[in-house]
């Protein structure tokens, strides 16, 4: 209905999906939904790689070396953000990892690897801490190897490199960048196509408004959340970016995470 009264949330990664035509699940066009914003642009979060300490490697020189010991992650199906970092990561700076999918949700993942069935996972900041917080804890048995989705190190983990830190060549850090761009909108709101202007911007405004709401601020802190939201104003230009990226990157970066598409 375009009528103001159904909103959608959905994974970052889905305008890059829709903008690459890799799945073919994914049947929509980005750029033509009313983007009411996102809450978070990852400012204060990480999308990280957590291994165990009794992985079979304990940094992330170790887990980048050329005929070093592959390490096991948990993931669920193809698309999901930890499948695709992991592939990408693989390519563009070495890393030594092998992916288990299947795992039909993040719970099941977070269980996994404190049954050792695996090594460990990638999983952001915020849903750590929402739903693990013990590991990141001073005496728990995971460590943090590196980070994604970031410019800069996140100060709490400040001897984890990023992901572009760790790029072999200019080829590989445009492919990061390309698939960190989703990151800065973390969090995504939006309503139909065709939603009547007032009632957009009616929409636009009450979401914004809700990231400064004084309980919703506490809820978010008690989930451990990251709050750094995006207006829906700030958010189209992100998918134009997407959007423009030349044809050539999309498909080396599609190539890479959908090799049979």
């Amino acid at each position: 209905p375009k009528d103001g009264l159904t909103i959608g949330a959905f994974a970052r990664d889905m305008p890059l999906m829709g903008i690459m035509g890799a799945n073919s699940a994914v049947q929509f066009d980005p750029r033509k939904f009313v983007w009411l914003g996102s809450a978070s642009s990852s400012a204060n979060d990480s999308y990280l790689l957590f291994l165990r300490k009794d992985a079979p490697v304990k940094n992330w020189e170790e887990a980048t070396k050329p005929g070093g010991p592959t390490f096991v992650i948990s993931g669920t199906a193809e698309g999901a953000t930890g499948n695709d970092v992991a592939i990408l990561l693989r390519e563009t700076i070495g890393l030594n990892v092998r992916i288990i999918t299947g795992y039909p949700d993040s719970g099941v993942m977070f269980l996994a690897v404190d049954r050792k069935e695996v090594d460990g996972r990638f999983v952001g900041l915020s849903a750590v801490s929402a739903a693990k917080p013990d590991w990141l804890k001073p005496d728990s048995n995971m460590r943090v190897i590196l980070q994604f989705g970031r410019q800069e190190r996140n100060k709490l983990f400040p001897d984890a490199p990023t992901a572009r830190e760790l790029a072999k060549d200019d080829r590989g850090r445009a492919l990061i960048s390309l698939a960190e761009l989703p990151y800065q909108l973390s969090r995504p709101m939006v309503a139909p196509p065709g939603v009547p202007a007032d009632r957009a911007r009616a929409l636009q405004d009450a979401f914004m408004s809700m990231q400064s709401d004084k309980d919703y601020l506490e809820e978010a802190v008690k989930l451990g959340l990251d709050v750094s939201p995006v207006a829906g104003s700030a958010a189209l230009p992100l998918i134009e970016q997407l959007a423009s990226t030349p044809r050539e990157l999309i498909d080396q970066l599609k190539k890479l995470q959908h090799p049979d598409k």
